[in-house]
């Protein structure tokens, strides 16, 4: 060896420390594939880990001066979007008065999937739009890549129909053409003008509504929902010079004096206003679970660079007689320990490029995965800051699994290095007790990430083991297209037909049909009873459904006491109402509910039954107050959906029911038949999705674990060879050896 105290610059020292490195590791193969395979599987998790954390919880949102974003909510939302929206009045209102924002706009809050049919193929198709009021991209300072933005009058009351067009719909439905700019589309029997293409880095449901797909946007008309209550889910953009805390306290001063109250009666309530940081809105919840999961990962990594630093020990062991010449030789004590982290840091990086793979691909996967409630999955990359963490995490890895060994070896006596390395004889004590603690280490963190997966398993298990008030299991829902006219009594009759019909089909057991279902969209009406006994006669928020006859039992929920729906109560639009029961425990506390007036929507409406709580935004949140009223002239639904309860497969049924509401409507739109189920799973899927990840980086670091101490054991075993074979011609049976062995590992296994 060339110290490099003779002179030679440090590159070409470095060229000669990688040149030895290369062939080093050339001749131990097996070690260098198994090393980099482990590392790569460590470093892997890391990226895609980090990458997900940076995304949702350390980036800004992807808009322009996006900490100026604030989103505006009801300080006591407990009942849904409805306790979270804001009516056009006082959106107006707020929009006029206020001189803390820029700009202040919303969009529709409760547009549910597929709510408008393409017509011009040989079958509607399906498609969602959200509905912005004047002003919503200007705000979040989005321009399109093709065409414009709405103009302000096309937000007036009998203006040409416009849309805007989502780009990955664009791509998909058009080819990209962009020609369609200023051409005519058929929606929903409409003639829309489309007028431009929104940019590929907007993404509406990966910020505003995670797991949602939307192809297009078409304006919010204020002056068409003036008597619709709330509606509108507003956000806001700063003035430069104003601080959110700022804001807060005008917004304070503004909302109680909007009087909500006074034109929306059945609601009961004034407004508040809670401002937040959109980008804190829309990741804050995850914040905890993100942070468990960064350092869960974290873990699987110090248990890789412990298990390295393991095998490296006992390779470093077998070299030290080599290292014992080169010292006496002449090279220093840094030379050799550089030599070692080079050869360390080429690991590091051979596993940083093949897990940099690994995490893409795995990133790649979940950014694709629709079904996961995450906020801005979609938009998961491996960008500059993921690569620039791998190559730290790679250099701070070689330096932790790298060092250890090298000062261990570099430091020893070179007298006592020759002796411990002779032919035949085993391991000096100093490298048996640093490989057992280093053993302890590994099996500790496995421990404890094991620990954590098990506590997240009893957490998930507890959530998904609660009474929903529903059986989701056997039920399945599909949109309805239909066309009344506007009138209820040509409503009534299709909903018949189509309940009538879908009842006829082999296999189905109930029927029904509902304008909302759990675990979706969600809007909340007034409710109090009519001698107001609760809370001094006040209207309290209460989740609504407008259903027709057989819905209950379609979804597998519990009438308690009472009877159900009936047509008659449709056809002759009779003012009744089904509550759950928290309403009843609430409104007549120790009293028979059944029969009693409760002020339900703006009218009396005689109770004639009561059903078991459902859980209808979550199975983590307690069950709220809910009503169940008919489709009468009085309450029209905002949508359809069809449900059906069955023992036999969707998939078996799916053909059956697209036919028979086919033959009802031509134009029903080519909508999926969604078991009931992918609605729970995607209410609780933040939460499988935590507990997935946590549970596969336990089982990984037991793994990498187990392989550490199995390395070692075997390390060990091949070293003592002849003084085992010693042991036995002096007697020892084959019995004792191997209990040896084995009580050698358990004392390490209990210092944990």
């Amino acid at each position: 060896d060339n110290p490099p105290a003779r002179g030679l610059p440090w590159i070409d020292v470095l060229a000669q420390d990688l040149r030895f490195t290369f062939r080093t590791l050339m001749r131990e193969r097996g070690f260098t594939i198994v090393a980099i395979l482990i590392l790569a599987l460590g470093i892997g998790a890391n990226v895609a880990v980090f990458s997900v954390v940076h995304t949702i919880l350390l980036s800004p949102l992807p808009f322009p001066a996006a900490h100026q974003l604030v989103r505006i909510v009801e300080k006591n939302a407990k009942a849904g979007e409805s306790s979270k929206t804001y009516s056009a009045d006082a959106t107006q209102d707020f929009q006029q008065q206020n001189r803390s924002f820029q700009s202040v706009s919303g969009y529709f809050a409760f547009t549910g999937p597929d709510n408008f049919s393409l017509m011009g193929r040989d079958q509607p198709e399906p498609v969602t739009g959200i509905l912005v009021a004047e002003g919503f991209f200007q705000t979040l300072s989005v321009n399109p890549s093709a065409g414009r933005l709405f103009r302000p009058e096309e937000f007036r009351q009998h203006a040409q129909p416009v849309a805007l067009l989502s780009y990955p719909f664009w791509q998909q439905r058009f080819g990209g053409d962009r020609s369609i700019v200023g051409r005519a589309i058929d929606l929903s029997h409409s003639s829309v003008t489309v007028v431009g293409v929104l940019p590929p880095t907007f993404d509406f449901g990966a910020v505003f509504s995670p797991g949602a797909k939307v192809d297009l946007f078409t304006p919010y008309i204020m002056d068409d929902f003036r008597e619709d209550g709330n509606d509108l889910a507003l956000i806001g953009r700063l003035k430069p010079e104003v601080t959110l805390a700022q804001a807060q306290s005008e917004a304070d001063q503004i909302f109680p004096q909007l009087y909500f109250e006074h034109k929306h009666p059945n609601y009961g309530k004034n407004y508040t206003g809670r401002l937040t940081g959109l980008k804190e809105y829309v990741s804050g919840k995850l914040r905890r679970s993100l942070i468990v999961l960064w350092c869960a990962v974290g873990m699987i990594l110090l248990i890789v660079c412990v298990n390295l630093s393991n095998l490296l020990l006992a390779r470093a062991a077998a070299r030290s007689k080599e290292f014992a010449l080169r010292g006496a030789l002449g090279a220093g004590r840094g030379r050799l320990v550089r030599q070692l982290l080079t050869e360390s840091l080429v690991l590091s990086g051979a596993g940083a490029i093949l897990g940099s793979g690994l995490g893409s691909a795995a990133i790649y996967y979940l950014a694709h995965q629709g079904s996961l409630a995450l906020p801005m999955l979609s938009m998961v990359r491996v960008d500059g800051a993921v690569l620039a963490w791998t190559v730290c995490i790679a250099i701070g890895a070689a330096v932790l699994f790298g060092l250890m060994p090298g000062l261990r070896l570099s430091s020893g006596n070179l007298q006592e290095t020759l002796k411990e390395s002779g032919q035949g004889l085993s391991a000096g004590r100093g490298h048996d007790r640093m490989r057992s603690a280093l053993v302890v280490t590994e099996v500790a963190l496995a421990f404890m990430l094991l620990l954590g997966a098990g506590l997240l398993m009893r957490s998930f298990l507890r959530v998904l083991d609660v009474d929903l008030g529903f059986e989701p299991s056997r039920s399945a829902a599909i949109s309805v297209a239909y066309d009344d006219d506007g009138k209820a009594a040509k409503r009534t009759a299709i909903w018949q037909e189509v309940v009538r019909q879908a009842s006829l089909i082999p296999g189905v057991e109930a029927v029904g049909i509902s304008d909302n279902l759990p675990m979706s969209r969600n809007r909340s009406w007034g409710i109090k009873a009519k001698d107001g006994n609760y809370d001094g006669g006040k209207f309290q928020g209460v989740f609504v459904y407008i259903v027709s006859p057989g819905y209950l039992k379609s979804m597998g929920m519990r009438l308690i006491e009472g009877r159900d729906i009936n047509w008659a109560d449709v056809s002759d639009n009779r003012d009744v109402v089904i509550i759950n029961q928290t309403v009843a425990r609430k409104l007549w506390p120790g009293q028979d509910p059944i029969g009693r007036i409760a002020i339900a929507g703006g009218r009396e409406s005689h109770v004639i039954g009561v059903i078991a709580d459902v859980r209808e935004t979550s199975a983590e949140d307690d069950a709220g107050w809910q009503m169940y009223l008919p489709a009468t002239t009085h309450f029209g639904p905002e949508g359809c959906y069809l449900v059906m309860r069955s023992k036999l497969p969707v998939t078996t049924l799916a053909g059956s029911v697209r036919r028979m509401l086919r033959q009802i409507n031509p134009a029903q739109p080519a909508t999926e038949f969604k078991p009931i189920q992918n609605l729970v799973d995607h209410a609780t899927s933040p939460r499988r999705f935590f507990f997935l990840l946590v549970s596969i980086f336990a089982g990984l670091g037991l793994l990498v674990a187990t392989l550490g101490i199995y390395g070692v054991i075997s390390y060990s075993v091949t070293r003592e060879t002849q003084q085992i074979g010693i042991r036995m011609a002096l007697g020892a049976t084959q019995e004792r050896v191997l209990f040896g062995v084995i009580g050698k590992t358990e004392i390490g296994r209990a210092h944990v």
